[in-house]
C-alpha cells in the first residue's frame, strides 16, 4: 500500500511543478510548452509506464498470494452439500438430513459449502459472510466461511437464472452447538421414516 502513496505523491509533485513551470504568466500570454529531447520524451513515457506495471505485478503477485490463502478450508470444517435448481438451493448435511432454501450450522465453526447445479449456472452468495462462488452444472465447486454467533443471515442467487430469479433466495440459521445437534437428530432420515 504504501508503494501506491509514494508513487501517487511524486506524480503529484511533478504535476503540480509544471502546472507552475509553464503556467500562462499575463492574460493574452499563452504558456510555454516543455521543450523536451527525443530521449526525454522516451524518459516521460516509458518510465512512468515501467514503475505503474511493476507495481501492478507486485500487487498481482500478492494478490495470488492471498487469492490461495483464502481458499484454503480450515481442517476440521463442517462439510455440507448445496445443489442449486430453478429456483431454489438443496441442502444436504452429513448423515442425511436434508432442507430446501434454509442452511442451518453450528455457531462458531468453519463450514465448507460444496456447490454444484442440476440445470442453469447459479451464484451461491452470502452477503453478511462476503463470499460468492458459481454453481455450474456438471462441475464441483466449493466455498468457506466462519459461521461466526447464532443468527440469521441472507443467502441468495447472484447469477440471472431465469424468469424466478430474484425469488431464489433463503436463510443461513446460526445455531447454537446443542440445538444444532438436537435438530441434526431429528432430521436425519432414519429419524423421519
Amino acid at each position: 500500500m504504501i508503494d501506491i502513496w509514494v508513487i501517487g505523491i511524486i506524480f503529484a509533485a511533478i504535476t503540480v511543478y509544471f502546472l507552475i513551470r509553464y503556467r500562462r504568466k499575463h492574460h493574452d500570454e499563452e504558456g510555454q510548452g516543455p521543450r523536451l529531447s527525443k530521449l526525454a520524451s522516451f524518459g516521460w513515457v516509458f518510465v512512468p509506464a515501467f514503475l505503474f506495471l511493476a507495481d501492478d505485478i507486485f500487487l498481482a503477485a500478492k494478490n495470488f498470494e492471498l487469492w490461495n490463502k483464502m481458499r484454503e478450508v480450515p481442517s476440521g470444517a463442517y462439510e455440507i452439500k448445496v445443489e442449486g435448481f430453478m429456483w431454489g438451493f438443496d441442502i444436504t448435511h452429513p448423515g442425511g438430513a436434508t432442507a430446501t432454501n434454509e442452511l442451518r450450522v453450528p455457531e462458531g465453526t468453519a463450514v465448507k459449502a460444496s456447490l454444484t447445479s442440476r440445470d442453469v449456472v447459479h451464484s451461491f452468495f452470502l452477503p453478511d459472510y462476503r463470499v460468492k462462488w458459481d454453481m455450474v452444472p456438471g462441475m464441483n465447486t466449493y466455498l468457506w466461511f466462519n459461521s461466526g454467533a447464532p443468527g440469521e443471515h441472507v443467502m441468495t442467487c447472484a447469477e440471472y437464472c431465469g424468469a424466478m430469479h430474484s425469488g431464489m433466495y433463503g436463510k443461513v440459521i446460526v445455531m447454537p452447538r446443542a440445538e444444532f445437534e438436537k435438530w441434526i437428530k431429528e432430521n436425519a432420515p432414519e429419524q423421519k421414516s
